[in-house]
Protein backbone atom coordinates (compact mmCIF):
# COMPACT_ATOMS: atom_id res chain seq x y z
CA UNK A 1 0.00 0.00 0.00
CA UNK A 2 1.50 3.09 -0.68
CA UNK A 3 2.25 6.05 1.84
CA UNK A 4 -0.47 8.81 -0.11
CA UNK A 5 -3.64 5.81 0.32
CA UNK A 6 -2.56 5.64 3.75
CA UNK A 7 -3.04 9.87 4.67
CA UNK A 8 0.98 10.28 5.23
CA UNK A 9 1.57 12.59 3.30
CA UNK A 10 -1.63 15.08 3.46
CA UNK A 11 -0.92 18.07 4.46
CA UNK A 12 -3.05 18.86 7.98
CA UNK A 13 -6.10 21.22 7.69
CA UNK A 14 -5.08 24.78 8.64
CA UNK A 15 -6.73 26.05 12.00
CA UNK A 16 -9.03 28.96 11.11
CA UNK A 17 -10.02 30.86 13.89
CA UNK A 18 -13.56 31.46 14.45
CA UNK A 19 -13.58 34.73 16.32
CA UNK A 20 -13.24 38.36 15.98
CA UNK A 21 -12.29 41.63 18.40
CA UNK A 22 -14.85 43.95 17.46
CA UNK A 23 -15.11 47.46 19.45
CA UNK A 24 -18.72 48.26 19.69
CA UNK A 25 -19.89 51.73 21.41
CA UNK A 26 -23.60 49.91 23.67
CA UNK A 27 -25.38 52.45 25.28
CA UNK A 28 -22.80 55.32 24.87
CA UNK A 29 -19.82 52.91 26.26
CA UNK A 30 -16.94 51.66 23.99
CA UNK A 31 -16.08 48.06 24.56
CA UNK A 32 -13.73 46.20 22.46
CA UNK A 33 -14.56 42.27 22.93
CA UNK A 34 -13.57 38.98 20.83
CA UNK A 35 -16.66 37.27 19.46
CA UNK A 36 -17.98 34.58 17.78
CA UNK A 37 -18.41 35.22 13.92
CA UNK A 38 -21.41 33.56 14.34
CA UNK A 39 -23.06 35.79 17.18
CA UNK A 40 -25.47 37.70 16.28
CA UNK A 41 -26.34 40.98 17.76
CA UNK A 42 -28.97 39.82 19.74
CA UNK A 43 -26.83 36.95 21.26
CA UNK A 44 -24.09 39.71 21.98
CA UNK A 45 -26.38 42.17 23.83
CA UNK A 46 -27.78 39.69 25.53
CA UNK A 47 -25.41 37.23 26.76
CA UNK A 48 -22.15 39.38 26.91
CA UNK A 49 -23.48 42.59 28.12
CA UNK A 50 -26.69 41.26 29.96
CA UNK A 51 -28.87 43.82 28.29
CA UNK A 52 -31.82 41.87 28.59
CA UNK A 53 -34.44 44.26 26.71
CA UNK A 54 -34.33 43.16 23.48
CA UNK A 55 -35.83 40.12 22.97
CA UNK A 56 -35.58 36.80 20.81
CA UNK A 57 -38.80 36.55 19.17
CA UNK A 58 -39.03 34.56 15.85
CA UNK A 59 -35.01 34.72 15.28
CA UNK A 60 -36.09 35.66 11.58
CA UNK A 61 -36.81 39.29 11.61
CA UNK A 62 -40.47 39.27 11.18
CA UNK A 63 -41.75 40.22 14.70
CA UNK A 64 -39.15 42.85 16.08
CA UNK A 65 -38.88 41.93 19.36
CA UNK A 66 -35.13 42.33 18.65
CA UNK A 67 -35.42 45.89 17.41
CA UNK A 68 -32.42 48.38 18.67
CA UNK A 69 -31.03 51.41 16.60
CA UNK A 70 -27.98 50.85 14.82
CA UNK A 71 -26.05 54.45 14.22
CA UNK A 72 -29.70 55.86 15.00
CA UNK A 73 -31.27 53.30 12.65
CA UNK A 74 -33.57 50.67 14.03
CA UNK A 75 -32.56 47.29 12.97
CA UNK A 76 -33.28 43.21 13.71
CA UNK A 77 -30.88 42.44 16.25
CA UNK A 78 -31.67 39.02 15.39
CA UNK A 79 -30.16 39.06 11.82
CA UNK A 80 -27.05 41.47 12.51
CA UNK A 81 -23.49 39.38 12.93
CA UNK A 82 -22.10 40.89 15.55
CA UNK A 83 -18.64 40.93 13.63
CA UNK A 84 -20.21 43.24 10.55
CA UNK A 85 -20.73 46.21 13.31
CA UNK A 86 -17.35 47.05 13.80
CA UNK A 87 -17.49 50.77 15.54
CA UNK A 88 -21.39 50.20 15.37
CA UNK A 89 -23.13 52.79 18.02
CA UNK A 90 -26.30 50.48 19.71
CA UNK A 91 -28.39 51.85 21.75
CA UNK A 92 -30.90 49.72 23.18
CA UNK A 93 -34.04 50.08 25.38
CA UNK A 94 -32.04 50.28 28.44
CA UNK A 95 -29.72 53.43 26.54
CA UNK A 96 -32.50 55.56 26.05
CA UNK A 97 -33.52 57.38 29.11
CA UNK A 98 -31.17 60.06 30.45
CA UNK A 99 -29.97 59.13 33.61
CA UNK A 100 -33.64 59.03 35.80
CA UNK A 101 -35.43 60.54 32.81
CA UNK A 102 -37.07 58.34 30.58
CA UNK A 103 -36.99 59.09 27.04
CA UNK A 104 -39.95 60.66 25.52
CA UNK A 105 -41.37 57.52 23.90
CA UNK A 106 -40.68 55.35 26.82
CA UNK A 107 -42.54 58.33 28.78
CA UNK A 108 -45.49 57.88 26.49
CA UNK A 109 -45.38 54.16 26.87
CA UNK A 110 -46.53 54.25 30.59
CA UNK A 111 -48.53 57.42 30.76
CA UNK A 112 -51.35 55.37 27.29
CA UNK A 113 -50.15 52.06 28.90
CA UNK A 114 -49.57 50.92 25.60
CA UNK A 115 -48.43 47.31 26.85
CA UNK A 116 -49.27 44.53 28.17
CA UNK A 117 -47.40 41.45 28.32
CA UNK A 118 -44.18 43.41 27.97
CA UNK A 119 -42.28 41.13 25.99
CA UNK A 120 -42.67 43.56 22.54
CA UNK A 121 -42.50 46.75 24.39
CA UNK A 122 -38.75 47.42 23.85
CA UNK A 123 -38.80 46.41 20.22
CA UNK A 124 -41.58 48.56 19.82
CA UNK A 125 -39.94 51.43 21.57
CA UNK A 126 -36.76 51.33 19.86
CA UNK A 127 -38.52 51.14 16.53
CA UNK A 128 -41.04 54.35 17.36
CA UNK A 129 -37.58 55.86 18.38
CA UNK A 130 -35.89 55.26 14.62
CA UNK A 131 -39.44 55.85 13.40
CA UNK A 132 -39.79 59.29 14.63
CA UNK A 133 -36.36 60.33 13.13
CA UNK A 134 -36.79 58.60 9.49
CA UNK A 135 -39.90 60.82 9.58
CA UNK A 136 -38.27 63.58 10.33
CA UNK A 137 -35.21 63.29 7.74
CA UNK A 138 -38.19 62.64 5.28
CA UNK A 139 -37.98 58.75 4.43
CA UNK A 140 -40.69 57.78 3.04
CA UNK A 141 -43.69 54.56 3.15
CA UNK A 142 -45.91 53.29 1.43
CA UNK A 143 -48.45 55.30 2.70
CA UNK A 144 -46.36 58.49 2.29
CA UNK A 145 -47.36 60.86 -0.47
CA UNK A 146 -45.04 61.49 -2.99
CA UNK A 147 -45.05 65.33 -3.00
CA UNK A 148 -44.65 64.31 1.09
CA UNK A 149 -41.47 62.86 0.78
CA UNK A 150 -39.01 66.62 0.15
CA UNK A 151 -38.77 66.75 3.82
CA UNK A 152 -40.17 65.68 7.44
CA UNK A 153 -42.72 63.09 7.15
CA UNK A 154 -46.03 64.24 8.59
CA UNK A 155 -46.90 61.55 11.19
CA UNK A 156 -51.08 60.30 11.15
CA UNK A 157 -52.27 57.39 12.40
CA UNK A 158 -51.86 55.46 9.14
CA UNK A 159 -48.32 56.70 8.76
CA UNK A 160 -47.51 55.72 12.10
CA UNK A 161 -49.39 52.10 11.34
CA UNK A 162 -47.44 51.37 8.53
CA UNK A 163 -43.91 52.65 9.59
CA UNK A 164 -44.68 50.00 13.02
CA UNK A 165 -45.47 47.43 10.66
CA UNK A 166 -42.85 45.40 11.51
CA UNK A 167 -43.58 45.38 15.29
CA UNK A 168 -45.75 42.86 16.57
CA UNK A 169 -47.48 42.90 19.67
CA UNK A 170 -49.60 39.61 20.44
CA UNK A 171 -51.37 41.03 23.03
CA UNK A 172 -52.66 43.66 20.72
CA UNK A 173 -51.96 46.62 22.04
CA UNK A 174 -51.67 48.44 18.62
CA UNK A 175 -54.30 51.17 19.17
CA UNK A 176 -52.45 52.50 22.71
CA UNK A 177 -48.85 52.06 21.18
CA UNK A 178 -50.27 54.62 17.98
CA UNK A 179 -51.65 57.21 20.94
CA UNK A 180 -48.67 56.94 22.71
CA UNK A 181 -46.18 57.79 19.28
CA UNK A 182 -48.89 60.69 18.23
CA UNK A 183 -48.41 61.71 21.91
CA UNK A 184 -44.52 62.93 21.32
CA UNK A 185 -44.87 64.06 17.63
CA UNK A 186 -47.41 66.65 19.09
Amino acid sequence: MDSLALGADLEPEPVVDEHSTVTLFVNGEETTLTVDHRATVLETLREIFGLTGAKKGCDHGQCGACTVLVDERRANSCLLLTVTQDGAVITTVEGLADGESLHPVQQAFVERDALQCGFCTPGQICSAVGMLREAADGHPSHVTQPDDATGPVALDAAEIRERMSGNLCRCGAYPRIVEAIEDVIE
